[in-house]
């Protein structure tokens, strides 16, 4: 039978930092994951902003 153990992946927002300045309508979030061991700063990835149609930086949120 498989562990039931919790682990140290936790699931992370990520919010496009560039999108608040421009003042547009809505906003460009994500869901990932980390490992808080490995990683314990706040998270920074660049992805994909649809409403800006670029790749901005994602920072994560609490």
């Amino acid at each position: 039978m498989a562990k039931k153990s919790k682990g140290n992946r936790i699931q992370v927002i990520l919010e496009c930092t560039e999108h608040k300045t421009t003042g547009l309508p809505g906003t460009s979030r994500y869901i990932s994951q980390k490992n808080k061991k490995n990683t314990p700063e706040r998270m920074e990835l660049k992805k994909y902003n649809p409403i800006l149609k670029k790749m901005t930086v994602h920072k994560e949120i609490k």
